[in-house]
This record gives C-alpha cells, sequence and structure tokens, in this order.
C-alpha cells in the first residue's frame, strides 16, 4: 500500500534483493549516479559481490565523470578535476531507497548514488543530485517540503539506433506519419512499445499515469505521479534511460532531443509545489484572491524574478533555444497566467493540486538542476518577500515583456554573472556548470553543419 492508503507499484526492497540474488533470479546491480548531461552513469556489478563487498564497502569511479563533454572527451577548465590533479576518484554512495528493479531487464536491479570525496571532506557539491539536495535541505530549513512532477516528451522512430548513427540521423521514418495528438488510433501504432515502457516502468517502482500522442510525427508522451522532488527526478532519470533501452529491444529508436527538427520540440514540462511539514499544502489559503497563499505569490513571483539568470538549468544546450518559437507551445516570455500556455509559468490546479508548471526545459533537461533551480528561486523570492506582478491575460508571445535568453552564449552570460544565483548555489556550482556552457558553445563554434553546406557549397 501506499503512503496514501492506496496501492502502488511494487517496491524492491533489500531483503527481496538478497533473497532474488540467492535464487538466481537478480543476478547483476546497477550502480548509478545521475551526470551534468542527464545521464545514468555507474557500474554493472555481480549481484554476489555487491552484497558481500559493494554494499558495506562502497564503489568509486573517475572523478572525470563530471568534467567531460556528452562525447565522453575530457576537457579544461574544471576546478574537481584535471590532468593537473591527477584524474583521481570519488565515492558512489549508495541510497537504499532507490533500489529497484531494473526496467527492461529482469534479472537486474539498479541503486542511484550520491557522491562523496574519499578525503571525507563531503560531498562533491556540483553533482546534479547534490546541487537539488541542498536546495531540499534549504527549503527544509524553512519548514518547506518540495514536490515535482515532470512530463517528458520524445519522438519514435522506425529505425535502430546503429542504423540511425550509420545514416548520421538522416531520412529517418517517424512512427507516426501525421500529428497524433491526444489520437488514441495514433498512440496504438506505436503501443507496444508503449505499453512495454510503463509496464517496465511500473515494475520498477513508479506509478504510471498514462500515455498520450503528441504534435510531431511519431512524438508521444509518457506521465508518472508526482513525487518528492529528488524521488521524481530519481524516477525520470531511470525513465530516460529505460525508454532508450526498450525501444532498441523492440529495434525502433527515440529522442528526447529538445529540438530534432523544425516541427515541434521536445518539451519536459515540470511542476512544482510545496507543502509543509506537517504536509499541509503551503500555497493553499482559501481565504486571499484565487485560494493563493502569500507564500505562493512570493514563491511565483522569485520564480520570475530568476527566470533568465536560471534559464541555463532550464536549457542546457545549444539546440534547447531552437525550442523556443513564438506559437510553438515552447514558452519565450517571462510571464505567469492561469492555465495559459503561452506563459512560460502556467498556474494550474486548485486547492491542495494548486502548483505551477514551468514550461521552459526541454527533453533534455538535467531534472536535478531544473527542479533545483525552480526550487532556489522560489525560495529567493519567500526569502525576500517579493510581490508578485499581475497575472498575463492573452497572448505571452506578442505581449511586452521580458523574454528568456535565446541562445546559450546569452544564458551561460547570465548565470556567470548571477549573484542571486552564486547566493544560492555557491561559486563553485555556478563556475561548475558555466564551464559545461563554455565546453558545449566552443565545441558548436569548432563544426561545421549540414545547414552551412547546403546553403554555401554551391551557392557562395
Amino acid at each position: 500500500m501506499g503512503a496514501d492508503g492506496t496501492s502502488g507499484p511494487p517496491q524492491l526492497t533489500l531483503d527481496a534483493l538478497r533473497q532474488e540474488i540467492d535464487s538466481g533470479a537478480i543476478d547483476t546491480v546497477i550502480v548509478a549516479f545521475t551526470d551534468m548531461q542527464g545521464r545514468l552513469t555507474g557500474k554493472r556489478m555481480h549481484g554476489r559481490f555487491f552484497l558481500d563487498h559493494v554494499l558495506a564497502e562502497g564503489v568509486e569511479g573517475c572523478n572525470y565523470l563530471l568534467a567531460i563533454d556528452v562525447e565522453m572527451n575530457t576537457v579544461g577548465g574544471y576546478q574537481i578535476s584535471s590532468w593537473e590533479r591527477g584524474y583521481g576518484d570519488f565515492a558512489f554512495q549508495l541510497d537504499l531507497g532507490t533500489l529497484r528493479r531494473t526496467p527492461g531487464q529482469p534479472y537486474s536491479a539498479t541503486i542511484q548514488c550520491d557522491l562523496a570525496w574519499l578525503d571525507g571532506s563531503g560531498p562533491v557539491r556540483p553533482s546534479p543530485r547534490s546541487v537539488l539536495g541542498a536546495q531540499t535541505a534549504a527549503a527544509a530549513d524553512l519548514g518547506l517540503v518540495a514536490y515535482a512532477g515532470t512530463e517528458l516528451e520524445f519522438i519514435v522512430f522506425e529505425d535502430t539506433y546503429e542504423a540511425a548513427w550509420d545514416r548520421r540521423y538522416q531520412a529517418m521514418t517517424p512512427a507516426n506519419r501525421y500529428n497524433i495528438d491526444y489520437s488514441i488510433a495514433g498512440g496504438t501504432r506505436v503501443e507496444p512499445l508503449l505499453r512495454d515502457i510503463r509496464n517496465e516502468m511500473y515494475r520498477a517502482g513508479v506509478t504510471v499515469e498514462g500515455a498520450k500522442g503528441e504534435c510531431n510525427l511519431g512524438q508521444h508522451e509518457i506521465a508518472f505521479r508526482y513525487d518528492e522532488a529528488v524521488r521524481t527526478c530519481d524516477n525520470h532519470v531511470i525513465y530516460k534511460t529505460a525508454a532508450k533501452e526498450i525501444a532498441a529491444a523492440h529495434g525502433q529508436s527515440l529522442t528526447f532531443m529538445a529540438k530534432y527538427d523544425e516541427r515541434e520540440g521536445n518539451s519536459c514540462h515540470i511542476h512544482l509545489s510545496v507543502r509543509g511539514a506537517d504536509g499541509g499544502a503551503a500555497f493553499v489559503d482559501p481565504a486571499r484572491p484565487g485560494g493563493h497563499s502569500e507564500l505562493f505569490d512570493h514563491f511565483l513571483a522569485g520564480l520570475l524574478a530568476t527566470m533568465r539568470d536560471f534559464t541555463y538549468f532550464y536549457a542546457p544546450n545549444i539546440n534547447s533555444y531552437k525550442r523556443f518559437q513564438p506559437g510553438s507551445f515552447a514558452p519565450t516570455a517571462v510571464a505567469w497566467g492561469h492555465d495559459n500556455r503561452t506563459c512560460s509559468l502556467r498556474v494550474v490546479g486548485h486547492g491542495a493540486a494548486l502548483r505551477v508548471e514551468n514550461r521552459l526545459p526541454g527533453g533534455d533537461v538535467n531534472p536535478y538542476l531544473a527542479v533545483a533551480a525552480m526550487l532556489a528561486g522560489g525560495l529567493h523570492g519567500i526569502r525576500g518577500e517579493l510581490p508578485l506582478e499581475p497575472e498575463l491575460v492573452g497572448n505571452a508571445y506578442t505581449a511586452d515583456v521580458p523574454h528568456v535568453p535565446a541562445t546559450l552564449a546569452e544564458a551561460r552570460d547570465r548565470l556567470a554573472r548571477s549573484a542571486v544565483a552564486r547566493a544560492a548555489f555557491g561559486d563553485d556550482v555556478v563556475d561548475h556548470y558555466v564551464n559545461a556552457a563554455d565546453v558545449e558553445i566552443g565545441a558548436f563554434n569548432a563544426a561545421v553543419t549540414d545547414w552551412e553546406r547546403i546553403r554555401g557549397f554551391e551557392r557562395l
């Protein structure tokens, strides 16, 4: 039974893991953390070795894993890891509360980790899970507990990942040939894959809500029930990995790129609310206009005030900014509104379900960093008792309001200069991710794209 008295998905306990390893039902344990790019990174351990040694003694990994680019190249500029520092190790600290069956791998279990320095000096602060953990601790200091839900879209193709790579991701065949937004028939075309993902995530301990078609060709979304903020992000990265692996097992592929083509991009809308330590809905005050508490207004004002400085955490890649197109259901305006999908911040729900939806992040987002940024912004608003501006009514795309950064370079510069970001996250964390942005910008500026060749090969 779940905490609310309802039945929930099966949970894997340590005792059950021992029994299944003894019986041979499980023979592999994945020990993993989430890297800067939002990917599960770690080791597969033999089940018996995990029980006999890793469980008590832990496991280590090279600290370059938080100082690389998306292609796993070592790059300069990071304080925590470099050739000069010798590329040593950090410790994987097992979080037994994350133990689950590995979706799509019936013989395997997964446990997620925090990272710590071997000299006992503390956590590896730029680790995404640590960044979020610091913000949930800051919320706890104010007597608040954060809850979040992520809505992650992807595009399914009939091609295998290997075939897609060999063709440099050109001329791929989408699983649906036309817009199937909310279409039951359109979803049926991909149901064998979607069903496996849903059922495997349920088997892995995640409460599955449902699946629906989206606008781009072959685009779909599977939704999961909200949970405590760190738990939601843990589930998010498990799901993202599992969806790709299960698609591969079906001879298909899928992408979470923010903008795969010129049609609709993949979003990752993030819903966030906070409760008091007693479990009460801190965003709610029936005596105030709209039922919003004063704390909610300050929280929302803080999100608005930090939206541009924190955009890097919502849009961390060059490609992320291709999503921000007028009239695309991806936001460009720093504004809030009630159930208004043209705003970057959409207020939805009533009573205890009142929450704010951040529509800025795309499918490429690192959920820990994005939720941490939302929490940091909201707490900034609470501490400063920031007043909430009037809601935007109408079309935010054409409204005379500030807009979010249009490029990664602009977002990088705002983050680097942000006193609020440095106060919330610390100089070490901000400098780490400013360098990550520099690495991506440098790599992109050095690349020659298909667009350039097509545009200039003959005609320039």
